[in-house]
């Protein structure tokens, strides 16, 4: 029985941006493309992923943004929230690996974007602990985010721990710090190789 280390974005849910994007841009498609690499893929996001900008100044940094359209805070919230919908096959793999492994979320992501999937999809309540970048201070990429995980828990060798994570960069980066890996395609796949351990 080991502690499986699950990604959320594309492994416990679907993630589009762009549905955001196209949502609240105030120039059709060629502005969504614009706010998508500006808010959704940029430097900034990392330093909100990472907890080093607050919800409510990443809110107003695009409410100012002249690109979107002019909306309550509370509607540009719900747009940026609203742009996941449940993986198929999520609810029967993880009463799977609950059956033999304890399982943690370990997911870089924003505390907005959180704070939805908590409420909005009960299968992440499953998880027996959430290891958070926003809360943590460092993405997945980044030694520094397994090492407290291995430091949390030192009854447990590195190789007791597997991350499941749609990310290479993720992968290699928990391989090199002893941590088994597999790099998610779709559920079937990922509990085969679970099997196969």
């Amino acid at each position: 029985m080991g502690i499986i280390l699950l990604d959320i974005g594309n492994v416990i849910v679907d993630v589009d941006f762009h549905v955001f994007c196209r949502a609240v841009s105030r120039d059709g498609e060629g502005g969504a493309e614009a706010l998508f690499s500006r808010y959704c893929v940029s430097e900034q996001k990392l330093l909100f992923d990472k907890g080093l900008i607050a919800p409510l100044d990443y809110l107003g940094m695009m409410a100012r943004d002249p690109e979107i359209r002019s909306m309550p805070v509370i509607d540009l919230k719900g747009a940026w929230q609203d742009i996941f919908t449940l993986k198929e096959g999520i609810s029967g793999a993880m009463s799977r690996l609950r059956e033999k492994h304890t399982v943690w979320i370990m997911s870089d992501t924003d505390p907005l974007h959180f704070a939805f999937l908590l409420n909005n999809f009960p299968v992440l309540k499953l998880a027996e602990r959430y290891w958070l970048s926003f809360e943590h201070g460092y993405l997945k990429r980044e030694p520094e985010s397994f090492r407290e995980v291995l430091a949390a828990d030192q009854g447990r060798e590195a190789g007791e721990f597997i991350l499941i994570d749609d990310r290479e960069e993720n992968c290699l980066c928990a391989g090199g710090c002893g941590l088994r890996t597999h790099l998610f395609s779709d559920w079937s796949r990922a509990l085969e190789y679970l099997e196969d351990l």
